[in-house]
């Protein structure tokens, strides 16, 4: 997690969900994935906002 409070660095998502960096760039693209903010050209991601798409894509058995 980064020093920006409750928000997520493109690599530290891309960490949590073990994907690449460039994976996150092609969804920013489309756009599929959770929302994002840009801050002084720098992406970031709301925690609360990962929860919720994390949360919106759940598959039960």
């Amino acid at each position: 997690m980064t020093d920006d409070g409750d928000c997520l660095t493109p690599r530290d998502l891309a960490d949590r969900w073990k994907v690449s960096i460039r994976t996150l760039e092609r969804r920013r693209a489309v756009p599929s994935g959770p929302a994002w903010i840009t801050i002084g050209g720098s992406i970031r991601y709301r925690m609360t906002d990962v929860l919720a798409w994390e949360a919106a894509h759940l598959t039960r058995p």
